[in-house]
């Protein structure tokens, strides 16, 4: 559409006593720059608009969960911050194959790890929330969850994984709300690391489990690295209940 000037100018020229001022001329250009001006800014927001739609049309990765067995009594579900005793047996989906099985590959042995903290795999923090003691989930993790572009081991990059898993035990984990002051044993507000092994070590004493120090340290470190935010050597009243409500 012409502006007034635009469509003003050609009929003043026709007039030959009549000289086209410095000023209008200068006004065409800045109308027309203006013009160029709107039709880039249309285009960044149709563009952005564009691409968050796209986005927002992406759905986000999801572990499909299958029960496979259920208790008929149901006392206590995992919850973000406890410790689980599991047995699994791990599958790549493309062509069946076991990967890794605690049944095989671990003298027998099943498990323990801390749900919620990404001690495990994304797809295990998702997929294992809400279980009971005995009770056995298949998972189908895609590989975002799993172990994405790197792959690991016998793992390859991109790959969906499936997981069968049998729920042992569940244990209050040193993340709980309740375990802090228990864990605490100086009373200073902060955590440190050989308060939360001998924490570790306690529980499983308390309930006849064999204490291995090779998996404590482990897991301390594990804690420490993902909570300790200002790396200080210390875990905070704040840095604890912080990190436990994200849960």
């Amino acid at each position: 559409m012409q502006s007034q000037w635009e469509a003003v100018l050609p009929r003043l020229q026709r007039y030959k006593s009549l000289s086209v001022p410095f000023e209008l001329n200068s006004l065409k250009g800045l109308l027309s720059c203006f013009s160029n001006m709107r039709l880039i800014l249309w285009n960044t927001v149709l563009t952005l608009f564009v691409t968050s739609l796209i986005g927002a049309l992406i759905p986000e990765p999801e572990v499909k969960i299958e029960v496979l067995q259920k208790p008929f009594i149901c006392h206590r579900k995992t919850k973000g911050g406890d410790l689980m005793l599991v047995h699994y047996e791990g599958y790549l989906e493309k062509d069946g194959s076991l990967f890794h099985s605690t049944h095989k590959h671990n003298n027998g042995q099943p498990i323990w790890f801390t749900l919620g903290i990404l001690e495990a795999l994304k797809g295990w923090d998702q997929g294992l929330k809400g279980m009971c003691v005995g009770e056995k989930r298949k998972l189908i993790i895609p590989p975002a969850l799993g172990y994405g572009k790197e792959g690991k081991g016998k793992i390859p990059p991109e790959s969906t994984l499936i997981f069968n898993i049998d729920l042992l035990e569940i244990r209050n984990g040193p993340r709980s709300h309740e375990s802090f002051q228990e864990m605490d044993l100086n009373d200073d507000w902060k955590l440190s690391k050989d308060e939360v092994k001998a924490y570790l070590k306690k529980e499983f004493e308390k309930h006849g489990a064999v204490v291995n120090e090779s998996h404590h340290d482990v897991l301390v470190e594990d804690i420490f690295d993902k909570e300790d935010e200002d790396k200080d050597g210390f875990i905070s009243a704040r840095e604890f209940t912080y990190k436990h409500d994200e849960l």
